[in-house]
Parts: structure tokens; C-alpha cells; sequence
């Protein structure tokens, strides 16, 4: 008996020490709980061009070049994205005096910084909770913001009436556009919410949609008048869109981004019927509103359009317009400011766009800050007015000047077929490929354009972004590149990339 007691212990230690195996071999073939299987299969099908595998091979590259790896080209000129600040433009002064004295106000002591630049972070704090940038604003923004938003949209349309009720700040224009997308989509299957979007298109777009789920209905711009929006395009691919999903929105973008054209007054003024007619609803991109270049081109408000036409359309049609501190003559993108204004938003529906927001607690405040200083500029007489005018000029002259150059390189090379950039920060060619490039590509699987560009990329250095990820009309081949370079820079890039186009061409003729 007593043999058997001493071996109860050591029984037990073994029964365990088993236990202990066959919980660690369980363990050991656990799989994980998220695969690419097992993951939402929404999110497998978001593309987003501009930082695409375009733009990873250009990061490695890069990574290369530092490690000494021999290349035909010194640097990668990355012309992929709309960052102006990145491609070497110089801040505006008084937007960063103004953040900076937000920021650090300590600053407020160095006589160097005018007095204005004092008075508005003075302001600013003043109306910050614990008067810091640290702390967290309302879910809709500072209430002073909002207000001087109100203010510019006044004076920018007018007169016509803008109150700060109906302004939501945000970070950037994305994240107001995809809250309001969240708002419209609903249903499944034959009713689930169409968005109609122009093609080619910003590629948030299509992300946003493939990610909620909503359907993408495609409304092409006509190329060869300049990427015009044509109202009978509109109708076919409302028509079209009408068999598979329920179209309720309908998104612009003006200026366009890729394509660089400005709508005229008179194709709004049918956008907007056209949008009371068949009860959709109008999502305003005008980010680059500050970027108009071409002779005769003005911009013109879809909220001072709508207004202007009066009723019914100014009573009933539905509109979200979205700007941001980004583009224009700013570049502040990592600043992450923006704003949406609504107009003709149901009383309950702005509630629950109220919850929404609140939801990520509020907007970046230092973005809030610069937003203030960007639509409330120094005025005449006030010490900073002065440079204030002077810089901004400076970079939107530039600007004009290189999306000259652009078009007018292009258009000399045999088989690139360049539009004029009226406005916005991109030019968007269209490029001739021979057949052997296009049978070369899909060798590659990939498509022609992505297989032009990635060459580019290899041999050049040169990062641009192909039309395919914007979308284009069947059978034609584009890549989109930001005009944002020192002018300098810009005319050797133009000049690199047609001479490789040329060689490109000849080889795969």
C-alpha cells in the first residue's frame, strides 16, 4: 500500500506533464482567427492606386539606391501623388506662424512674428478647450472655425447666406467624403446604393465603395472635348446602373482630379436639374478651387449654382461639398484640415451625421487651426497681408507656368496626347502602345499602362501612377502625374519621360 501511495505523485506529475504536452501540441496547431480567408472580404477588394505597387517598387528602389545598388538615375522623382510640400513648395508663412504660435505659444514672446499672426492663435486658443490644441474639440469642430468657414463660403459665393450649423470640419476632405458615403449606402442585392462616379476618377472613390459595400456606377468624361461631363452620359449610366443596384448619389469632382478640367457654369446648371429630376443626391468635390489656370476657366460653387437657380432645385436638392487645406495654393497635407458644408440635409439625418462624427471624436485641432488661418487670410493694412499676397501668387503663377509646359511638352512627342490642365495639380496623357507591349504585359499579367509605367519607374526613376487605377475607356492607356515639381525639375522629368516613351515605342514596334 505504502509502494502504491509513492507512486500516486509521480502518476499524477506524468498524468499533467501529458496534459501539458497535448495542450501545447493543441496550441502549437491553432491556426490564427483573421486570415485572408477569414477577413472581411470588403476590405480585399480596396484598391488605392496612388500608393499602389507602383508606389511600393518606388520605395524599394529608393531603399536600393541608399544601399549603393547601381541605377541608371541618381534619385526617384516620386510624381505620384499630390504633395506639394514633398516636391519641394515652401509653406505659406502665416498659416505656419499662426500653427506654430498654436501649437507653442510661448512663441508669443518673439518679436520676429506679427502681431496678426499673435492676435488670431491668440483667438484660436481662446477657443480651445484648456486653450490648448491639445485638447479635444467639439465632434464637428471648433464653433469659431466653423464660423469663419461660414464667413468665407459667403464671400467666396457672393453674398449667398452660409451658416456654421451646416459646416462640419474634418480630417482632410476623405475622411467628411466617406462619412457622407456612410450616410447614403443602405440595402443589398438589386437595392443596394449605386454612387454614380466620373471616370477617370479619384480612386478614394472606388475604395470607399468597394469597402461599404455600395455600388460603383460608372459615368465617363469625354476625352477628346477636354474631359467635359456630358449630361446624356449621365442619363446612360443612371439608365444602366438602374438594372443592378438603386443610384442615389451622384459625385463631381471640379476641378478634376486626374483629368484637370474646370466645368463651365452652364454643364452645372444641368448637373444640378439633372440631379432634381431623377432624386439623387450631389456630392461636390472642390478641393482644388484655389487651381484654376486656363484662359476663360473660372470656378464656380455647386452651392452658389444651386442657389442661383433658385427654387425648386434650391429648396430640394441635396448637397455636400467638401474642401480641404491640402491642395490649392496651401499644400498643408499632413496637416490633415478640411471641411464639408450640407444643404438641404434632413434635420434628423445632420443628427445622426452629428453622432457619426462623434464617433472618431474630432477632426486633428492644429488642422483646425490652419483651416481658420487659410479662410480667414491677412487683410489689407494688416502686417502680414503683404507676403501673405506675394507667396500665394508666387506658387499659383508657378503652378499655371508648369501646367503650360506640360501640356506643350507632351504634345511635341509623337503618341502622347496631352489635354490642357485648366486646373487642379495633375496632367492625365494619353499614351499610343504597340500591340507587342500589350501582348508583353499581359505575359506579365499585367495591365499595358502598369507595365509602361513600372519600366518608366526602373530606368528613369521616374514614380507615375497608370491610368488603370483611375479608369479609363477600354481599349485606351493613360498614366496620371502631378505637375507639382520645382519648374526646373519638372521640364527634365517631362523631357525624361518622352524621350523614354520614344525608345519604349520603337523597341516594342
Amino acid at each position: 500500500m505504502r509502494a502504491l501511495r509513492a507512486l500516486r505523485p509521480r502518476r499524477l506529475l506524468a498524468m499533467a506533464a501529458a496534459a501539458a504536452a497535448a495542450g501545447a501540441g493543441s496550441a502549437a496547431r491553432r491556426g490564427p482567427v483573421l486570415t485572408p480567408e477569414s477577413m472581411n472580404p470588403a476590405i480585399r477588394r480596396v484598391e488605392y492606386a496612388v500608393r499602389g505597387p507602383i508606389v511600393i517598387r518606388a520605395m524599394e528602389i529608393e531603399q536600393e539606391l541608399r544601399k549603393g545598388v547601381p541605377k541608371p538615375f541618381t534619385e526617384v522623382i516620386k510624381a505620384n501623388i499630390g504633395d506639394a510640400h514633398a516636391m519641394g513648395q515652401q509653406p505659406i508663412t502665416f498659416l505656419r506662424q499662426v500653427t506654430a504660435l498654436c501649437v507653442c505659444p510661448e512663441l508669443m514672446k518673439d518679436e520676429s512674428v506679427p502681431s496678426d499672426a499673435k492676435e488670431r492663435a491668440q483667438r484660436l486658443l481662446d477657443a480651445c478647450g484648456g486653450r490648448s490644441v491639445g485638447s479635444y474639440s467639439a465632434s464637428p469642430g471648433v464653433q469659431m472655425v466653423r464660423e469663419s468657414v461660414a464667413r468665407y463660403i459667403e464671400r467666396r459665393d457672393g453674398g449667398i447666406p452660409a451658416k456654421a450649423d451646416d459646416i462640419f470640419l474634418s480630417t482632410g476632405a476623405s475622411d467628411a467624403i466617406v462619412n457622407m458615403l456612410k450616410l447614403l449606402v443602405c440595402g443589398s442585392g438589386a437595392s443596394r446604393t449605386g454612387v454614380l462616379i466620373p471616370i477617370p476618377q479619384y480612386p478614394l472613390y472606388s475604395a470607399a465603395l468597394a469597402e461599404l459595400e455600395a455600388a460603383q456606377v460608372n459615368y465617363y468624361l469625354a476625352e477628346e472635348r477636354c474631359w467635359a461631363l456630358d449630361v446624356a452620359e449621365l442619363r446612360r449610366a443612371l439608365s444602366e446602373g438602374r438594372r443592378r443596384c438603386n443610384p442615389r448619389a451622384l459625385c463631381i469632382i471640379n476641378p478634376g482630379n486626374p483629368t484637370g478640367q474646370v466645368q463651365s457654369r452652364e454643364c452645372m446648371e444641368q448637373v444640378i436639374k439633372f440631379a432634381y429630376e431623377e432624386k439623387l443626391f450631389l456630392l461636390a468635390d472642390e478641393v482644388y478651387q484655389d487651381n484654376i489656370y486656363a484662359q476663360g476657366s473660372a470656378f464656380h460653387s455647386f452651392k452658389k449654382v444651386l442657389m442661383e437657380l433658385g427654387p425648386p432645385y434650391s429648396e430640394s436638392v441635396e448637397l455636400a461639398s467638401f474642401h480641404s487645406t491640402s491642395k490649392g495654393f496651401m499644400g498643408e497635407c499632413g496637416l490633415r484640415g478640411g471641411y464639408m458644408e450640407v444643404v438641404n440635409l434632413h434635420p434628423e439625418v445632420k443628427a445622426e451625421l452629428t453622432k457619426l462624427v462623434s464617433v472618431r471624436l474630432c477632426p486633428p485641432v492644429p488642422g483646425q487651426m490652419i483651416l481658420d488661418a487659410i479662410v480667414d487670410p491677412p487683410k489689407p493694412g494688416e502686417p502680414s497681408y503683404e507676403r501673405f499676397q506675394a507667396e500665394k501668387e508666387a506658387v499659383l503663377s508657378a503652378l499655371a507656368e508648369k501646367a503650360r509646359l506640360t501640356e506643350e511638352i507632351f504634345n511635341r512627342t509623337p503618341g502622347i496626347h496631352c489635354n490642357p490642365v485648366q486646373g487642379a495639380m495633375y496632367s492625365f496623357p494619353r499614351i499610343d502602345l504597340p500591340p507587342r507591349a500589350v501582348a508583353a504585359a499581359k505575359e506579365k499579367k499585367q495591365s499595358p499602362d502598369m507595365f509602361f509605367c513600372m519600366r518608366l519607374l526602373e530606368e528613369t526613376g521616374i514614380c507615375v501612377v497608370p491610368g488603370s487605377g483611375f479608369g479609363q475607356k477600354e481599349g485606351t492607356y493613360h498614366f496620371r502625374m502631378t505637375i507639382l515639381p520645382p519648374t526646373e525639375k519638372l521640364k527634365i522629368l517631362l523631357e525624361n519621360l518622352s524621350s523614354f516613351y520614344t525608345k519604349f515605342v520603337q523597341e516594342f514596334s
